[in-house]
């Protein structure tokens, strides 16, 4: 052995001793997960898990993701850095194609002594960045599911939905179908087992796996635990569906998109509209919004309940006390709110997320505390480090919130920044529209939400600009959110158009009050150039 290689054995062998007392990691993602939480006020979510333990750990009442998609998000999450950073601003991308010797959370963490495992969704679907983890999960040591799903559907007739509209798109429109023309239908209520869709089976196997781990006792581990839902489409044990009384859900009173807000900033719910018996264009009549509302919160249900069960798991096995839990969701989602639904806007309801977090040593002051410093879920990875102590990379761009754990009232950072492209533009994977999408029935909602944006821009209108080169550039502060819709070509120019929301007076962001306030407006830009670095100066 080289004198090198036999240091790097002694760095390894050190690492797995210093880490040998560390606690546990259980790192729980819930795809699409608004604060429609009943420890977030919510008056109809039934959450009693996730409720629990905020009520044990500190609950973050402003966390807020870097962009309000998938693939970015977590891209940004499980490397430390924002979406332009790494360039990953679209979901049809994998990490390590644009960063491919960046150092991941998981990964970090492994080189560290810990077992890296996941189940579920941590990264976005299609990279699972093999280099991130260093354990395969115990699947074997589960029974194979009785009752399994087709296409994600339990119920014949929507596998067969599922199955005629794909051909029916892919007939018509060719290979632009498998874009995500075809998705099924949007939700579906069926009397079976929790563990027959994903999210049940899969916190099976983490609950396996984690008994493994424990049995072995040689390290600590980092358990990732995803989970799909409430992402579309809505699918759920009935059993779920049964906690709801639908004619008592409370429904989206904000039916409009923000007054003088950017046309280009909303989208006619794409997302949405790809799915079967979901109207391709016009307004959702309020009995199909209804029942969508109730099939989002029967999966939140579901999802809390494997929550429950998984934490109730690490109790049974003894190492509940030793074990940081973290829960997270990737982004926000109007349900109606501003006239549209799913996620992929900058505005409030889609960048402020749920995010909870439980550890040994946190003082019994914070158990069970709110806390309303802005946070941002880049500062998850710095946190983690320094909460088992280990080193944090060079290349992070978020803040631990360690020392919130110790003083959840204390000054903490001016802003948190979010950001998204052109949404009114993209396909409902942040890609810039394709050619052929404008001949599926995407075209007609694009020449509606074109004409919009013509009539606002005037002049201002050029497609190649908001179509491929627009960026909307989101900061909020304490009281205000600035929208700076910028030509990233030319990112030190005017911003092409701006929006200002006062949280004070409009914490629902119905009116834009830039052009009412143009030295509030010069001032928030200056301090949205200097970007996050500068967010801790107190200059709100």
């Amino acid at each position: 052995m080289t004198a090198i290689g036999f240091l790097l054995t002694l760095l390894v062998f050190a690492g797995m001793a210093q880490a040998s007392d560390q606690p546990n990691i259980l790192f729980i993602a819930v795809d699409d997960l608004r604060p429609e939480l009943g420890c977030y006020g919510s008056p109809i979510a039934v959450t009693p898990n996730m409720d629990k333990l905020a009520s044990q750990g500190l609950r973050f009442n402003r966390a807020y993701c870097q962009q309000a998609i998938c693939g970015p998000s977590r891209a940004s999450i499980m490397t430390g850095a924002r979406p332009d950073t790494i360039g990953i601003t679209h979901n049809y991308v994998k990490i390590r194609q644009l960063n491919p010797d960046i150092l991941t959370l998981p990964q970090h963490f492994g080189a560290h002594g810990y077992d890296a495992v996941y189940l579920g969704k941590i990264f976005h679907h299609g990279d699972l960045d093999p280099a991130s983890w260093n354990r395969q999960p115990s699947i074997d040591k589960v029974e194979p599911r009785s009752d399994t799903t087709v296409g994600g559907f339990a119920l014949l007739e929507n596998q067969k939905i599922k199955e005629e509209t794909r051909k029916k798109m892919f007939a018509k429109y060719g290979a632009v179908a498998k874009l995500g023309l075809a998705m099924g239908p949007a939700y579906e209520s069926a009397d079976v087992p929790d563990n027959t869709y994903g999210d049940g089976f899969h916190t099976d196997v983490a609950i396996a796996t984690m008994q493994e781990m424990v049995k072995e006792g040689e390290q600590p581990f980092f358990l990732g635990l995803g989970f799909n839902k409430p992402h579309l489409n809505w699918v759920a044990p009935k059993k779920y569906w049964d906690l709801y009384d639908r004619e008592k859900i409370p429904m989206a009173s904000q039916a409009e998109g923000p007054k003088d807000g950017a046309a280009v900033g909303l989208h006619p719910s794409f997302e949405l509209r790809v799915r079967a018996g979901i109207p391709k264009i016009g307004k959702f009549s309020p009995e199909l919004a209804r029942t969508m509302k109730h099939a989002y919160l029967a999966c939140v249900s579901y999802v809390d309940a494997q929550i429950g069960r998984m934490i109730e798991a690490l109790e049974e096995a003894g190492v509940r006390d030793n074990t940081i839990i973290i829960l997270w969701s990737d982004h926000g989602y109007h349900l109606g709110e501003m006239g549209l639904w799913c996620k992929a806007t900058n505005y409030e309801i889609a960048t402020r997320v749920p995010m909870m977090i439980w550890t040994p040593d946190m003082p019994s002051s914070s158990r069970g505390a709110t806390t309303d410093a802005l946070v941002e879920l880049v500062d998850m990875y710095p946190t983690l480090c320094d909460l088992v102590g280990i080193d944090q990379p060079s290349h992070l761009e978020g803040t631990s919130f360690k020392p919130l754990l110790e003083d959840p009232e204390q000054k903490w950072k001016t802003a948190a920044f979010s950001q998204f492209p052109s949404p009114a533009l993209r396909e409902w994977g942040a890609f810039p529209i394709r050619p052929a999408m404008r001949e599926t029935y995407f075209g007609p909602l694009l020449m509606e939400v074109e004409d919009e944006i013509k009539q606002q821009m005037g002049k201002k209108w050029d497609r190649e600009l908001f179509e491929n080169d627009l960026m909307g550039y989101a900061m909020r502060t304490d009281r205000y959110r600035l929208i700076a819709w910028k030509d990233t070509k030319h990112p030190e120019a005017t911003p092409v158009f701006t929006e200002l929301y006062d949280h004070e007076s409009d914490p629902r962001e119905t009116r834009n009050i830039a052009d009412e306030n143009p030295a509030l407006v010069a001032k928030l830009l200056q301090r949205l150039r200097k970007g996050w670095k500068a967010s801790g100066l107190n200059n709100n």
